[in-house]
Parts: C-alpha cells; structure tokens; sequence
C-alpha cells in the first residue's frame, strides 16, 4: 500500500506574467546614449578637427573603444541583474501553499537579498494570518454544527417523542385490523428518532468533548469494526491532548471521513490508524486499509469527500496526501505544522 499513484491536495495558483520590456536593457540603452553624448561633448570640448572621422584608423579605434565600453557595461549589468532574475524566477513559481519558505541560495547580493528576506516576511505575515482565520472558519463551522445538533436534539427530537406518545395513545383507540399500521409508524418515526441522534452525535461528537481525541477516534475504529468486521487498530505517538481544540477537531473530522469511506467503499479486511503529536504542536494522522482502492487521479475520487478534507488541512495550514492502487488499499496522510 502507499507504493500507488497519489494524490497531493494544495491550492491552485498563477502564474505572474512578465512584462517584455526590461529593466538591464533600458540601463544599456541609457549607457549607449550617454557614451555617444559623450563622445560628442568630448569632441566639441577638445575641438577635434573633424577629419578625425574621415581617417580610418583613428576611427576605427574610436568605434573600437566605444563597443568595449559598452561590453564591458554590459556584462557588469548582467553579473549584478542575473542574481535578481533568478529571485524573479523562485517567486513567480513560488507555491506558498506546498512550501512555506523561499530558497535564496545562490550569489549573494545586498539589495536582492534585501529584497527576498522582505518577500520571506511578507509570506511569513500571510501565513500567519492565513492560519489565523482558517482557525476563526473551522470554529465557525463547529459553532454551526453544533448549533445545528442542539436544535436537531432538542426541537426535532422532542417534535418526533410527542408523535410516539400520540401514537401511543392513538394504538388504544384504533380498531384491531388498523393496530399493525400505527405499530409500524411508531416503528419509523423510531427509526428516525434514533437516526436524529446519530448525525447529531457526528455533528458534535461528545466523545471529543468529554474523552478527548484518541478515545474519540478510537470510538470511530470500533463503529467501523462492528459495521464491517475489519480488524481495527489506532496507535498514538505522543500526547494529542495536548494540541489546541481547533487542531484536534481538523484531525477528528479528517479521520472521521476517512474511516467512513472506507467503510462504504474499500471493504478493508484491516484499518490501521497512527497518530503522531510532536512537542512543538505539529501533528500526523495517517489512515491506511487494505481494502479495494482507487484511482486518486479519477472524477470519481471527487466523491469521496477529498475535497472537504482538503479544505480543512488547508484552514489549519496544513496539507493532505493520498496514496491508492485499485486492489492494493488507501493510505491518506495529515500533516498540520505547529
């Protein structure tokens, strides 16, 4: 397993486009005009007979002297622009969203690597904020989950009691023939009272809030286990408990999607779960099976919520990978920095 193609989840970007003109071809043509001013000055100042350029020799050394100038210009403009085209070249196809730091190896100039340390601040500050407010959105997000299973606990759940004690009563009152249809309606609205529960516990997980996260996704393993008689295992390296609630909830939701795809998909025979919580605060969650995989590169993949588990890594600032074979398992990978 993971030995398949793969799937790397990072955000889109563009290219800048580059103007035509340039800015060591201007600095040249400045000089060229500037050497023939001048020439010219130097010409009237000195008051040069102007036989001078009638004589061949004389000229042909003047115009030598003029075109060494010149080169020599140029390859001194070239030696002190080429180290910033090459930093023009590493932020135009620059990813901020793979990698967080710029590399400013090569020749060492003071203003170019004046201007790469501020373009290193300013990714430093977007980044910053960035992660600010995706965890402001994954907290709105929970806040409205959980809104949403308070109400579906509270109003929806109580409106579905009321119409099973209703039921109940009516079941008196019936005739006999018309008793085994209001059993099965009270049956159905059971159904969906007990439906109810389960998606508001998914909403807001209270095994996250009163266990805590390993003991969560451990809760998650053996639902999967129970549904389809997978082997399941969850390791955990380090202490998770200790990561801030926005981290743990982005790793609960990831594993959670994780291990329901492959319990409706991949037919695992075996679900292994490892998650590593480092000192510094960054963490690792990798969920592997061995079930049927897919082709990650497929329009089908899109269905496998990919693309909500992606966005929840990239509002943490974090990444999501995905390695699957069709008949060779699944293996997907969070990493979240610290």
């Amino acid at each position: 397993m993971g030995s398949g193609p793969h799937l790397r989840l990072p955000l889109p970007r563009s290219r800048l486009k580059r103007r035509d003109d340039s800015l060591i071809g201007q600095v040249v043509a400045a000089n060229i005009v500037l050497v023939v001013l001048t020439l010219l000055a130097a010409t009237v100042a000195a008051r040069i007979d102007s036989s001078v350029w009638d004589e061949p020799r004389q000229f042909g050394i003047l115009a030598l002297a003029v075109v060494l100038t010149l080169c020599v210009n140029l390859w001194m403009l070239q030696r002190r622009f080429d180290p910033l085209e090459r930093l023009v070249d590493r932020m135009e196809s620059f990813d901020p969203a793979a990698d967080g730091r710029l590399d400013l190896a090569g020749d060492h100039v003071t203003e170019v690597d004046r201007l790469g340390a501020s373009f290193q601040r300013l990714l430093d500050r977007i980044d910053e904020e960035r992660r600010r407010t995706g965890k402001l959105v994954l907290r709105g997000q929970e806040e409205e989950r959980r809104r949403i299973a308070r109400d579906l606990h509270d109003e929806v759940n109580q409106a579905l009691t009321g119409v099973l004690l209703r039921l109940e009563t009516l079941a008196h009152d019936v005739p006999a023939d018309r008793r085994p249809q209001v059993a099965e309606i009270k049956r159905v609205t059971g159904v969906a009272m007990d439906e109810l529960l389960r998606l508001a516990r998914q909403l807001r997980p209270t095994a996250l809030d009163d266990h805590g996260l390993a003991p969560a996704i451990e809760a998650q393993l053996r639902g999967l286990a129970e549904r389809t008689g997978a082997t399941a295992d969850l390791a955990v390296d380090g202490d998770p408990e200790q990561l801030d609630a926005e981290t743990q909830i982005v790793v609960y939701r990831v594993a959670q999607e994780a291990l329901a795809n492959a319990a409706r998909h991949a037919r695992p025979g075996r679900v292994e779960v490892r998650l590593s919580s480092h000192l510094d605060g960054a963490v690792e969650l990798r969920v592997r099976d061995d079930g049927e995989g897919f082709d990650p590169l497929a329009p089908a993949g899109g269905g496998l919520g990919l693309g909500g588990m992606a966005e929840r890594a990239r509002l943490a600032g974090g990444a999501l990978e995905l390695h699957s074979t069709r008949g060779s398992g699944t293996e997907l990978t969070l990493r979240l920095p610290s």
